[in-house]
């Protein structure tokens, strides 16, 4: 990988049998010399995910460096629970710091993942979100490319498992159907193996040079940090997509923490002034159900061509991962994609005139 040459091992006739157990991995191949990598995370009251998270890291096939997380002075036992895994695990390094929440910064998520990278050893840091699990291979997929020496900057994107849905929303390991329903307008893919171009911070990882010549996250930014990150970083260099690089997310949404979370990134949208063209092209959407709306009068064909638009508008994303679920997801589908536009006009123009973002619900807690 780049300059750190991988060897592999070769299984000669006449080892021992403690040598030959040692070089079972011969057929994978394995890094005599592994490549340094940090990864980096800022969580603030996340009590029920930092579990799943810190062992999801810490079972990585490329063993990081440290897994650097920053709290942002939680008070559900967040904190607590990285302290007790600081004793298993010593290579996690958790970080308090209090000026990571609302209350003390504009731009509390990019604080918490500036002061990880900055805190990181390594020439390459990967960073993952709380809310994720991470299967054993991410890291090392999701770093190949920098490796190699092809690429500075590599982006993996995230993925829920539609075909493990618990509509009571009770089961931790599975997702809900508004997980399902709200997934493609979040950037979120129903399939690990799925192509994607979109950034998240839930999967990405970078040369640390790179993060200081942009400036690091955006600490102005509320929400979308990542976005703004990734577009000053596409303005020097060509991004990676890894594949079998997804983040494993479970938001364990509602229908109206769905809604919530929508309404959150429109108004951040709008304070930005950014995604101009997504604004006019919902405001076109409410524009044409209007009109439909009111054509019935004379005739039913409009709103059946605007009913039939929006029903591809809901599934062109990922119909193949949803043609064989229940009737209700793809009803939850139809409606979430509905209500879509409607929240992205009304908030984004709220936010463009307000210039005020809405605190996420960690910062209630």
């Amino acid at each position: 990988m780049g300059a750190s040459r991988v060897h592999l091992f070769r299984i000669r006739i006449g080892r021992s049998a403690s040598q030959k157990r040692r070089m079972k991995a011969t057929t994978v191949g394995v890094s005599l010399k592994m490549p340094a990598v940090s990864v980096a995370c800022t969580v603030l009251n996340e009590s029920d995910d930092i579990d799943a998270l810190v062992e999801s890291l810490m079972r990585q096939t490329l063993a990081p460096a440290e897994v650097i997380i920053v709290d942002g002075g939680s008070t559900d036992g967040t904190w607590e629970r990285l302290q007790a895994a600081r004793s298993k695990y010593t290579t996690l390094v958790p970080i308090r710091d209090e000026s990571c929440s609302l209350q003390r910064s504009p731009g509390p998520i990019a604080r918490g993942r500036n002061i990880a990278t900055a805190a990181a050893s390594s020439d390459v840091v990967a960073c993952a979100d709380a809310g994720c699990t991470y299967g054993p291979d991410w890291l090392a997929n999701l770093t190949a490319p920098i490796f190699n020496g092809h690429f500075q900057y590599s982006v993996g994107g995230s993925y829920i498992d539609p075909t493990k849905t618990d509509p009571t929303k009770t089961d931790p390991t599975k997702s809900t159907v508004w997980d399902v329903a709200s997934a493609p307008f979040f950037g979120i893919k129903l399939n690990p193996d799925a192509a994607t171009k979109s950034c998240t911070a839930r999967s990405m990882a970078f040369r640390k040079e790179l993060w200081q010549r942009v400036g690091g996250f955006p600490e102005t930014v509320f929400l979308g940090e990542d976005t703004v990150f990734d577009s000053k970083v596409r303005q020097l260099v060509t991004p990676a997509f890894a594949e079998r690089a997804k983040a494993s997310y479970q938001p364990r949404h509602t229908f109206h923490s769905a809604l919530r979370q929508m309404v959150s990134y429109s108004v951040t949208d709008g304070v930005l002034g950014g995604r101009s063209a997504r604004l006019w092209r919902n405001l076109a959407r409410c524009l044409a159900e209007i009109l439909a709306a009111f054509t019935l009068v004379y005739s039913p064909i409009p709103l059946l061509c605007v009913l039939a638009l929006e029903i591809y508008f809901a599934f062109r994303l990922d119909w193949t991962d949803l043609r064989r679920m229940p009737i209700r997801t793809l009803g939850a589908r139809l409606v979430f994609s509905l209500i879509v536009p409607w929240v992205v006009a009304w908030y984004q123009t709220v936010g463009s005139i307000t210039k005020k973002n809405r605190p996420n619900r960690q910062n209630f807690t």
